[in-house]
């Protein structure tokens, strides 16, 4: 778990009274033809799945939702699995006979049911279960050490809300974007307006799903929040690489969070505040839960944060009284239809808004993003095969007004859709899906020379794609090869992506693991990296006017086939288990990326004019191809049990780019990065619990200031008197692209938290924070004009209440 379980699916070896379970690995080689060979493997073994085969879902009996991670198996047998996301599970290829169904997990202790199987039948058994007040001794594998040993799981983490309440919260409000500046490989720019980079790659290259819906924007403008409830995450699962071809369109990273139902007993909920902002959520039932399992809940969750106004009263002393001028308010609504054989449907509808007022005298920024969809899961009825789908249309729009410049704005209107099955097969899972992704966006911006020329584009893109992914589970080996089939019709281009994921179990407690795929995408983000702080973040489907042809590191001009991003993934490591409590993780990793699109830095004649044809194209283009290499290790030490948890994360990395005429480092190149999480229980009932985060991190670098001289301005064209310009009209003479350093960051969180148990299920919440404890000041950048420092947060004590019922 901790903070993080990893992602727990598909089926594994089963023995739920052993206090150990056997452990795996993974290794890895670039094959492709073992992509290829998945597809043969899946037309062989469909005429097959439906002989013995017994699958359900297991659901909490107090409130109707699905159960996550429950172990599930024949007593006596190898034969067993866990639960997934849904709460289903498969148990596949079982001989005729009579057997002993048993559940097990420490929360809801064990369960046993005598079930008799008849080849080619499949019987489907659901499970309500209720939480045993006897925890059961003899079954001590925990959910994620049971995940580590059946299922490849190389760089990911899952997060459920539970793991993100540990955390000490910024504000007295745990959030998601909090919990991801703790994990391996992620980089935040800063406490302001920073944003979220992963192994090497920038925003637009991290996919954010909600319930199957592609995200544009999931973090709030101060980088502290997400616009997720915490309170109604049900499972995160976080890829920093890697990943497997179910998922596909971006080159960095995947973060797929699903929500939970509603309570389908009995209405409850919780409403908070603290200094920062307001939240409340809500559910229950529309028809309460059936003894068979069926019904339908609702579940509402809304956060507003006035920041922009309490910030001012109670923290004078930042920016110079001035405050903090964010605000956002966020809505969430989801209803569940569950029927009563396991099947479900839901329908959810979204809409964020984020505000920024005058950020350091010079601009305003609004964003908003609206949205609708709906997923199900369908287990037909004498099948072993599970059909899950998901549909979805959404709206980003982002407006930027600066001091002396026109607006900028850009949209994005987007809609997709995904179709999955997921088929058992012994100890093996075979998945294969299709998806439809659709996306128009616009932007509108002043040219770079004559800000009153304003420049609009308007492009239109869909991309269809499918995919196949057979794991493998023999023995000590857990094999996973997979091909995703990426068309983008625009662009009239197929990309073929094999990927592959191995694990080696060594023995009981050592495992090794790898993976290497191939990745590509067609969106870029519309900012510069001379920006400091790029609160703007517009979106672009690959530009159609990218240069004909690139330079390499090698000096070698190559042309240019298509606007796609590209990057091949290489990553390996081990999994070792030093006790029970303690897990040490360890990853090593190489991104190679092979084409990428950026805004051009360099251009200083405007393009399409004719009497610029004979510069050099780099310097009127208004977008420039680069390559670049990402490389680093992730190093990950846990240690849990019901009172104490304790997380080391340390990561070393180095992130080089090349744009046709130097080598420099991205604003993100964080050379080392350390998190230290502690969490205790403590007093009566534990009611108590402290918890500290100590974040040291290596300076980012920046472009530094060499001078300035006196420009002219533009708009007059050859009319303007040199002499009689503006006197005030000054340029910045910039120094190496990223040549400085800022220096080393270090900040210290602490939380205590006070639980008080009323009667009828009624809690209030406590909770005292201490942001940047010693108040160190932390450097976010240098005012370039001005020469003015601006720090990070300072320190910034919290008070919350959350009162649940």
């Amino acid at each position: 778990m901790g903070p993080f379980n990893q992602n727990i699916k598909e089926q594994t070896t089963f023995n739920p009274l052993h206090s150990r379970a056997i452990l795996p690995c993974e290794f890895q080689r670039m094959r492709y033809f073992h992509c290829f060979i998945t597809g043969v493997l899946l037309f062989l073994s469909v005429p097959a799945l439906s002989q013995g085969t017994i699958r359900g879902f297991v659901k909490d009996a107090e409130t109707g939702q699905p159960l996550m991670f429950i172990l599930v198996g024949l007593e006596g047998t190898s034969i067993g699995t866990q639960t997934d996301e849904n709460g289903y599970y498969s148990l596949t290829k079982i001989p005729d006979g009579t057997y002993t169904l048993l559940m097990a997990n420490i929360e809801f202790g064990a369960m046993r049911e005598q079930v008799t199987i008849t080849k080619d039948k499949v019987i489907a058994k659901n499970f309500l279960l209720t939480k045993g007040e006897n925890v059961l001794s003899e079954i001590e594998i925990s959910a994620e050490g049971q995940d580590q040993r059946n299922n490849v799981n190389i760089s990911v983490e899952t997060i459920r809300s539970q793991d993100i309440k540990r955390l000490p919260s910024i504000g007295g409000q745990p959030d998601l974007a909090q919990a991801l500046t703790i994990l391996p490989g992620f980089v935040s720019t800063g406490d302001q307006g920073g944003q979220l980079y992963v192994r090497g790659g920038s925003p637009v290259q991290n996919k954010v799903l909600l319930d199957g819906m592609i995200v544009y924007n999931a973090f709030h403008s101060i980088g502290l929040f997400s616009v997720f409830d915490t309170d109604i995450i049900g499972n995160a699962d976080i890829y920093t690489g890697g990943f497997n071809a179910q998922y596909g369109g971006r080159i960095s990273s995947i973060m797929d969070i699903t929500t939970r139902d509603g309570n389908k007993r009995e209405v409850d909920g919780h409403v908070g505040l603290n200094p920062f902002g307001v939240r409340a959520q809500v559910e229950g039932p529309l028809k309460k839960l059936t003894e068979d399992g069926a019904g339908i809940s609702y579940v509402a969750s809304m956060k507003h944060s006035y920041l922009d106004q309490s910030s001012k009263t109670l923290y004078p002393y930042v920016n110079d009284g001035n405050g903090l001028p964010f605000r956002y308010t966020d809505g969430y609504g989801k209803i569940s239809f569950g029927g009563a054989n396991g099947s479900k449907f839901n329908l959810f509808g979204f809409g964020f808004t984020d505000g920024v007022n005058s950020y350091q005298n010079v601009a305003n920024l609004n964003w908003k993003n609206f949205g609708a969809g709906g997923n199900f899961v369908v287990a037909p009825p004498g099948s072993s095969v599970l059909i899950s789908g998901n549909f979805a249309k959404s709206n980003y729009e982002i407006v930027m007004k600066e001091a002396n410049k026109p607006d900028r704005s850009s949209s994005i209107n987007g809609f997709n859709f995904g179709l999955d099955f997921k088929y058992g097969i012994k100890d093996d899972v075979l998945r294969y899906g299709i998806e439809v992704v659709g996306f128009s966006t616009n932007y509108k911006t002043f040219a770079l020379i004559d800000q009153n020329n304003i420049v609009e584009t308007s492009q239109n893109t869909t991309e269809l794609n499918g995919f196949i992914d057979y794991k493998i589970n023999r023995g000590s080996w857990i094999i996973e090869p997979s091909l995703r089939l990426q068309y983008y019709s625009t662009l009239s281009v197929l990309s073929p992506e094999p990927r592959l994921g191995l694990k080696y179990k060594a023995n009981e407690r050592l495992r090794f693991k790898a993976a290497t795929g191939i990745y590509s995408q067609n969106l870029i983000s519309v900012n510069s990296d001379r920006d400091v702080v790029n609160l703007f973040y517009g979106f672009l489907a690959g530009p159609e006017n990218l240069p004909n042809e690139y330079t390499t590191p090698n000096f070698e001009n190559k042309s240019v086939n298509n606007v796609l991003q590209r990057a091949f993934h290489y990553i390996g490591g081990f999994e070792f288990d030093l006790t029970e409590r303690w897990n040490l993780n360890m990853e090593g990793y190489y991104r190679d990326f092979r084409q990428l699109s950026n805004v051009n830095r360099n251009k200083i004649f405007e393009n399409g004019n004719g009497e610029n044809n004979d510069k050099p194209e780099i310097l009127w283009s208004d977008y420039i191809i680069e390559t670049g290499r990402a490389y680093g290790a992730d190093f990950v030490a846990k240690y849990e049990d019901k009172n104490y948890y304790f997380w080391l994360v340390y990561s070393i990395a180095k992130v080089d780019r090349w744009d046709g005429l130097n080598w420099y480092a991205p604003i993100f190149d964080r050379r080392h990065n350390i998190n230290l999480v502690g969490t205790y229980k403590f007093g009566k009932d534990k009611a108590y619990e402290f918890s500290a985060r100590w974040n040291l991190g290596s300076g980012l670098p920046f472009t530094q200031t060499q001078g300035y001289y006196q420009g002219l301005p533009v708009e007059g064209g050859i009319s303007v008197n040199p002499i009689e310009g503006n006197p005030n009209y000054l340029e910045v003479y910039y120094g190496t692209l990223n040549g400085g350093r800022l220096p080393y960051y270090h900040r210290l969180d602490l939380n205590l938290k006070r639980t008080i148990k009323f009667k009828n299920k009624t809690s209030l919440e406590v909770n005292a924070g201490m942001t940047n404890a010693y108040n160190h000041a932390n450097v976010f950048y240098i005012d370039r004009i001005t020469g003015k420092r601006v720090d990070q947060l300072p320190i910034l004590p919290t008070i919350g209440l959350d009162f649940a019922f």
